[in-house]
């Protein structure tokens, strides 16, 4: 999910957390380059990087992509200090109350998810998820939206992970009709959601407005398989998250989503159906 918005206080806190780590690592990299006697200019020319990119990571301002901390590490002899630090860079670029669920639903042999307000984060199009994060509130900086955005979009290499999980999706019919960010970018997010959900491991379901029977009153949640077995359902209000593990609990989210998959179009007629209204853009 971790498509709402924090509070303000959640906010604070959470970015006083990740500037704080984020300044440690870039003085980490900062004092490696200057003990391999390199300039910022001269180091980004090695890793392919441009200078001022160099010294935002020095500075904590930008969070590097796992690759450019794996060539850091190389270019200044930092010999695995800074590549032992990728784990926590990584989890930096979540909001802190969606890390741990971030992790997990990396591991997920399963995912099934309801959503009520947002396409689902794993199925959005770069458009949609920039403009979602460029309407939270509190406004958040371009910076960290384009770094919630990279995060996002790397998120969804679970849907080619080998062996691919299992993946459904129960999307509410007033989501896929609320033109976020303009007529072009739910253009581009119907075209997506067509790509995706003609994969062989994704299921698509929309669930129309004129239901007079729905499982889902209670809100949006999101179940997991993990690789390893373990069944839990995660749910997520503003920046409160809560990951259900116990089995009775999470048997009644399994079996409220199985109502709402029965309530909803079936896979083909949902596909049909966001055809007909991409049509109709």
């Amino acid at each position: 999910m971790e498509s709402g918005a924090d509070s303000g206080a959640g906010v604070a806190a959470e970015a006083d957390s990740n500037e704080g780590f984020l300044r440690c690592f870039g003085r980490q990299v900062k004092l490696f380059r200057e003990m391999a006697g390199l300039t910022q200019a001269q180091l980004g020319k090695r890793v392919g990087y441009g200078e001022a990119q160099i010294a935002a990571v020095e500075q904590g301002r930008r969070i590097p992509k796992p690759e450019l901390i794996d060539a850091l590490d190389r270019e200044t002899g930092a010999r695995g200090v800074l590549m032992a630090m990728k784990k926590e860079v990584a989890k930096a670029r979540y909001p802190t109350f969606f890390r741990e669920f971030a992790s997990l639903e990396a591991d997920a042999a399963e995912l099934h998810a309801y959503d009520a307000h947002l396409v689902n984060g794993l199925v959005q199009c770069e458009e949609y998820a920039r403009a979602v994060f460029g309407m939270w509130r509190p406004l958040l900086d371009s910076e960290t939206i384009e770094q919630r955005v990279s995060a996002r979009l790397d998120r969804q290499k679970l849907l080619v992970r080998r062996p691919k999980p299992l993946l459904s999706f129960v999307i509410e019919e007033n989501v896929l009709r609320r033109p976020l960010g303009g007529t072009d970018v739910m253009r581009a997010q119907l075209e997506h959601l067509l790509l995706v959900g003609h994969e062989r491991n994704v299921e698509l379901q929309v669930m129309p407005t004129d239901r007079d029977e729905h499982a889902g009153v209670a809100g949006p949640f999101t179940l997991i398989l993990t690789r390893g077995g373990r069944r839990m359902a995660y749910t997520e209000v503003q920046s409160n998250s809560t990951l259900h593990t116990e089995p009775a609990k999470v048997q009644g989210f399994e079996s409220t989503y199985g109502v709402l998959r029965a309530q909803a179009m079936t896979p083909r007629e949902s596909l049909a159906w966001i055809e007909k209204l991409l049509g109709e853009l």
